[in-house]
């Protein structure tokens, strides 16, 4: 594979000289299509430039000085694309883009792309964009968000993206981007076929169908091949030529004019119809898909060949003397002189400092704060016409659904670049009336019904958070998210730590979730377990078990999100929604009055919530666990066995010294855990006081979870999950045992 190489770098130099360009084709010239010749000779200066990154990023490589070569030969005619927008048009990128961001780094001052990008190849700490953490394509000023692997999933967030800029144009709020933005989404031929390509394409179409503005390119470099796996010949033609809704623009990546051409057409179409474009771009793919790649084992030496001389780089080089732009030398010379700058650049870069410990590393999990006021003053009128339809409500006592809706009506007043999005939540209120009349009093703006599927629902969120707006994105059942679940730990929650911080998507993620549903579900709509976030660094986890705490938590989990940029899921346990009894019809021990914000009594993230001074024992537990832990309390206390009840209320990160401390010198505990026996948060807690109690030998301590099953229809949910009766045996056990 090093000869190909060798061979490729040394190609356009030899076709020069021998006179042995290929024929250009095109029917432009430069001014045909709005280029001077001094912009076409600056166009192939950075695809020349793209290339010998590539060719560097190899010889690091193999002296151990760079760890990532999936390079963008064969691709750099983006360059033209990225000339034909804005540079403040964001752009989600993937790994071949190197002269698309190198070309789009020349229309913005003080940048030195070649420095940059060396540096994120050797993976050095003064890397602008990671820090170090990882070689990508990422720049702030440049308005492209990093991306680390783009298997299409940096295509929701693209098309929510462009949603949130058509929004700003309704909604007024502290943008980020131009109200006549586009977005640019760049992503093989291969990748096209992803499920979360189909769905987030389909998603912008579906959107356009109805006349609502996203102003998105979407630019497939079909170079033919996935890895080793060919792409069918026609296929992303046929695929998207005719989808509804969607605009299909063909161009030649080998040809600059031509590309450049079609991107201004498919510009155009964008920020002036605003609408969706799919701009198909023929390229092809040279030096294998990455550095270890033996296409010789996939590929007969013929196609390889044949690629090699569709080079777009010969094609430029033609181009060029075809316009006299250059002359034969000088394209030669260019092309060496760029050879031996990066060459000398690679020479420095290596000697740039490296993360060198584990603080360093984690240092951009969490966002840096932002710490700035955000609510907004609601006056005493407008709050009564926002609860006039619960006017003779508001004094009594509610449970957890209706005081989280009223908790949504008061932030969405005061916090103006709240929206919230997901599947029925607009008229219909949601599947449990959660979300009722919020779209009545902020309108569809605000309160947005998405189509079916959770991967545009968390795209659209990330979208909106990277123009200004804090968004609420509602998945209608815990066990749904698992359809999305990469949008949240691949895409949302690395993204600081990706960009050194300097990019955040903060959002609070609603979910119904949770076990324990009466007459309703099977393990779709009675899921246990949310053990899919808890690994994942940097997110936060809030699942309140009633009513008042409900009310403070959401607050505080908004605060996070636009205060400390953090990214919140919100577990709601569908189970307790409507609960307004603890042990006995009409005593109303679990409703409660709902607090306005002027009198609130913050939960701030971590706070645990305690009932009861018991020296017995210690219950901890959370959710629907702590409702029946309340429950078997009472029924202990009536036996003579005081216990004290923990509510952890934040799953993560768990606060261990309050926890810890709030057992104190309680010598029994047990963890009641709704969740299934293993993954879930109960080996977390145990872990914990083995590790970290210094009183450990001194107490006995043990579980109670589900079973490891998923959940069945009907009653016999109850059969896997605790139960009070459980509970109260167990700690009997527990004690008599003791004795």
């Amino acid at each position: 594979m090093q000869d190909r190489n060798i061979k490729v770098k040394q190609q356009i130099i030899e076709a020069i000289e021998s006179d042995s360009l290929p024929t250009v084709t095109s029917s432009f010239t430069p001014a045909e299509v709005g280029l001077s010749n001094t912009q076409l000779i600056d166009l192939f200066e950075s695809q020349v430039m793209s290339r010998h990154l590539d060719f560097q990023s190899r010889v690091m490589q193999k002296q151990g000085q760079s760890f990532y070569t999936i390079g963008s030969a064969g691709h750099e005619g983006n360059a033209a694309c990225a000339l034909a927008f804005r540079p403040n048009d964001m752009a989600f990128l993937h790994y071949r883009s190197g002269a698309f961001v190198i070309q789009r780094s020349k229309q913005v001052p003080d940048q030195n792309p070649l420095y940059d990008m060396l540096l994120s190849f050797a993976a050095s700490s003064d890397d602008p964009i990671s820090g170090g953490r990882h070689k990508v394509l990422g720049s702030k000023s440049l308005f492209i968000p990093p991306q680390t692997s783009t298997i299409a999933s940096h295509l929701p967030k693209a098309v929510g993206t462009a949603f949130s800029i058509s929004l700003s144009r309704k909604v007024t709020v502290d943008n980020l981007l131009e109200k006549d933005g586009v977005v640019i989404c760049n992503f093989g031929d291969a990748s096209s076929n992803h499920s979360t390509a189909q769905g987030a394409i389909n998603a912008a179409a579906w959107a356009a169908f109805q006349s609502v503005p996203i102003p998105i390119v979407f630019i497939c470099e079909d170079n033919g091949i996935g890895i080793s796996t060919a792409t069918p010949k026609g296929w992303v033609q046929a695929n998207f030529q005719h989808r509804a809704g969607l605009h299909y623009i063909q161009c030649d990546g080998l040809d600059l004019l031509d590309t450049y051409h079609k991107s201004q057409q498919a510009v155009e179409i964008a920020r002036k119809l605003r609408k969706p474009v799919f701009l198909h771009m023929r390229t092809v793919r040279l030096l294998g898909h990455a550095g270890s790649d033996s296409e010789f084992t996939y590929r007969s030496n013929a196609y390889i060949e044949d690629t090699e001389a569709h080079d777009p780089l010969l094609f430029s080089a033609a181009l060029l003397l075809k316009h006299d732009c250059l002359k034969g030398q000088q394209i030669i010379d260019l092309y060496k002189d760029i050879e031996k700058r990066v060459e000398q650049i690679s020479q420095t870069v290596i000697t740039k400092p490296k993360l060198t410990s584990a603080e360093q590393i984690k240092r951009s999990i969490i966002p840096p704060k932002l710490n700035k006021p955000y609510l907004s003053k609601v006056s005493k009128s407008q709050r009564d016409a926002l609860f006039s339809h619960e006017k003779h409500n508001l004094t009594k006592k509610q449970h957890l659904a209706k005081l989280l809706n009223w908790t949504m009506l008061d932030l969405m007043a005061q916090q103006k670049n709240i929206v919230m999005c997901g599947e029925d939540i607009g008229a219909k209120g949601g599947v449990y009336n959660v979300t009722s009349k919020l779209a009545d009093k902020f309108g569809p703006q605000r309160i947005i019904n998405t189509l079916l599927d959770e991967q545009s629902i968390l795209g659209m969120a990330i979208g909106l958070a990277h123009n200004g707006f804090l968004p609420m994105p509602e998945i209608q059942f815990l066990a749904y998210v698992h359809n999305a679940e990469d949008q949240i730990r691949g895409e949302a929650a690395t993204l600081p730590f990706f960009s050194n911080g300097q990019f955040t998507n903060p959002m609070v993620i609603r979910i119904a979730g949770l076990a324990y549903q009466r007459g309703f579900g099977g393990h779709f709509h009675n899921d246990n377990s949310f053990a899919v976030f808890r690994d994942i660094p940097g997110l936060i986890i809030a699942c309140p078990s009633n009513g008042a705490d409900a009310v403070e938590m959401l607050r505080e989990s908004v605060r996070l999100a636009q205060e400390e940029q953090r990214v919140v899921i919100f577990i709601e346990p569908i189970a307790l929604y409507m609960k307004k009894d603890l042990h006995q019809e009409g005593d109303a021990l679990w409703s409660f009055d709902y607090v306005p914000p002027s009198e609130a009594k913050p939960i701030k993230n971590g706070q645990l919530g305690c009932f009861g001074k018991g020296k017995d024992l210690c219950i901890i537990s959370y959710g629907n666990g702590y409702y029946l832990s309340r429950q078997a309390e009472k029924q202990l206390a009536e036996s003579g066995i005081h216990c004290t009840v923990i509510d952890l209320r934040w799953l993560a990160p768990l606060d261990e010294t309050a926890i810890i401390k709030a057992i104190g010198n309680i010598k029994n505990v047990l963890i009641v855990d709704e969740c299934r026996q293993t993954g879930s948060i109960s080996e977390a807690l145990i872990t914990l006081l083995l590790e970290k109690d210094k009183n450990v030998s001194k107490r006995k301590i043990a579980r109670l979870t589900a079973h490891d099953s998923f959940i069945p229809l009907g009653a016999a949910s109850y059969q896997v999950l605790p139960s009070c009766e459980l509970i109260v045996e167990q700690v009997k056990f527990m004690l008599n045992k003791e004795k």
